[in-house]
């Protein structure tokens, strides 16, 4: 084919291929990320050259077959329209599974490229594929490649030009899997060989006996990771940086003199200097929460985010949460939407639509909407109970966990509807390449910038307003039985609780200034976890939930967070 007339090159394949890995190899560092329109299934696309001109390579989601059983692979289907030339990664230690997706390519007017994808861990397998006799069953060219290390990826690009429109023909489910099997007697032998070390690994870490310590043992070391390189950034990189930026800061205050504009603008001056966490301004507070304290923790946990997805193991996570999770109505995916909230509860939103019904869908909002804090909420409980002793972040975490627990088995017992079992393809274990990691770690901490800043600047512009006019004063004496009688805080928390549905990680830093207690802090730092999610996670959730699932939810938020606070008070108060 003239490979000039290509516009569009499409990435397909079934899930974990390692397509994001070719993808990577074959673009540049100008990738975006969107949703298709009318869907929140995410897809990328980016650009690559072939003998002197651009073409666009869109990474469509993973798909088995051109049969929808869900949204990703609804979108799948429909992006086929768009493309001018599809590459069909393959993986190929799985080559009968993946063959199905291929045979249905084949019966498209759209010319296609196969790349046997893994091609050195089916060697270490003891499979051996034959690609020329592949090529010659399947009429269309057939590369093999590692993406990891770039292996073919050349002669993949070489031989796109030697694609042609497939001849059509026509096969109902049971003649393509005759087929398959045909296929694979002719061009695939697997011999006889010991398990590797990587293979006792894979089965050790989804045995439950062994899987589960060595889980808590990952989810322990990713965590302390975060800890370590957020900290680091923040000591060796972000206080240096601030302390350059607070000369600048001390002229601006100067020049804007005492009154409103200054404290709005600045910020109130602690003992005469700035406090980048109580002097509430938009240069001071409202630009250090988001970039000082919270975005190093932020960085450092997508980037391990990335090495659980794309070494195989997050997948295997979800397999040991099955059982768990069946309990709360849910099955093992739910675990990732689990993961995905302790970065930035959106994305975990989001990624509830993998769940199959409507209840499964529903428990899950829920219950990240009550239980699971951001990563930006996370460092600030770090940041205002650290010193007291880690025994107080201890508490809010159990908290926490343990309110998800019940909360998860009451709504599977009184929620209507099907929880479906898990049917989840376990990939082997792989090393990451360093090139995605970023690629990867760069897409999500942009999409946290771009919704977390807005809502801070504007977040502390309102409560500096509402302070200014006296209605913070008015609201903490109205719900200050709430407040003060049933959780034993001051009813200046009131304000707390009121940018807490802008954003939660600024509420909590504006817990400091108040004076509360270590179990104080601890309570308000519970409830303001629980009692709604942000507003950009609101959002998200009437689109994902309709509305009248939302008031559901809603209800049980407030409902929680009363008998939560309520119930943390009479224990920690006693004291």
């Amino acid at each position: 084919m003239d490979i000039q007339k290509v516009k569009t090159i499409l990435l397909m394949g079934n899930p974990n291929v390692g397509k994001s890995v070719v993808f990577s190899r074959l673009t540049g560092a100008n990738v975006i990320a969107s949703n298709y329109p009318g869907s929140t299934i995410e897809f990328t696309k980016g650009l690559m050259r072939i003998e002197g001109s651009k073409k666009e390579l869109i990474d469509v989601p993973g798909t088995y077959s051109l049969e929808p059983t869900n949204t990703a692979e609804e979108v799948a289907v429909k992006m086929l329209d768009e493309g001018d030339l599809i590459i069909n990664v393959i993986d190929s230690t799985n080559l009968e599974r993946n063959l199905y997706l291929t045979l249905e390519l084949l019966q498209r007017n759209t010319p296609v490229v196969v790349a046997l994808n893994m091609w050195d861990e089916a060697k270490h397998n003891g499979i051996t594929i034959n690609p020329d006799e592949l090529e010659k069953i399947l009429g269309v060219p057939v590369v093999p490649i590692v993406a990891l290390t770039g292996e073919g990826i050349k002669t993949l690009l070489s031989r796109l030009k030697e694609t042609h429109t497939p001849t059509d023909v026509s096969q109902s489910d049971a003649e393509k899997w005759i087929h398959i099997g045909e296929i694979i007697k002719k061009v695939q032998t697997i011999e006889h060989r010991h398990h590797t070390i990587w293979e006792k690994i894979s089965d050790a870490t989804v045995k439950p006996t062994t899987g589960l310590p060595i889980g808590l043992g990952v989810i322990l070391l990713t965590f302390s990771f975060i800890r370590f390189i957020g900290e680091g950034l923040i000591g060796y990189v972000i206080e240096p940086l601030f302390d350059m930026y607070t000369p600048v800061v001390m002229e601006i205050s100067r020049a804007i003199g005492p009154g409103i504009l200054h404290d709005i603008i600045i910020g109130r001056l602690i003992d005469g200097n700035i406090d980048y966490v109580e002097s509430m301004g938009l240069l001071t507070t409202g630009f250090f929460v988001p970039f000082g304290m919270v975005l190093p923790y932020i960085l450092a946990f997508y980037f391990g985010l990335s090495i659980l997805e794309d070494t195989g193991y997050l997948p295997r996570l979800s397999v040991l949460a099955d059982t768990i999770f069946h309990k709360f109505g849910l099955h093992g995916c739910g675990i990732v939407s689990v993961f995905l909230s302790l970065g930035c509860n959106v994305p975990g939103a989001l990624s509830t639509r993998i769940l199959e019904t409507r209840k499964q869908r529903f428990i899950s909002a829920t219950l990240l909407a009550i239980s699971i804090p951001c990563m930006a909420q996370i460092a600030m409980i770090f940041g205002i109970l650290g010193s007291y002793g880690m025994e107080y972040v201890l508490m809010v975490f159990i908290a926490l966990i343990a309110t998800y627990v019940l909360s998860g088995l009451l709504l599977n017992r009184y929620i209507a509807g099907e929880s479906p079992e898990l049917f989840l393809d376990i990939p082997p274990y792989r090393r990451p390449y360093g090139k995605a990691l970023l690629k990867k770690t760069w897409m999500r901490v942009r999409i946290f910038l771009t919704e977390a800043i807005p809502f801070v600047f504007l977040g502390v512009l309102f409560i500096n307003i509402l302070y200014a006019v006296g209605i913070i004063d008015t609201l903490g004496t109205f719900f200050s039985p709430v407040i003060s009688g049933i959780w034993g805080l001051p009813k200046e928390a009131a304000a707390a609780l009121l940018i807490g549905f802008l954003r939660k990680d600024m509420a909590i830093g504006m817990l400091l200034p108040l004076g509360m207690n270590p179990f104080q802090l601890v309570i308000a730092a519970t409830v303001l976890t629980i009692y709604f999610p942000c507003v950009a996670t609101f959002a998200v959730l009437v689109r994902e939930l309709g509305i009248q699932d939302l008031l559901k939810s809603v209800l049980l938020m407030i409902a929680a967070a009363l008998i939560v606070g309520g119930v943390m008070r009479l224990i920690l108060l006693g004291f």
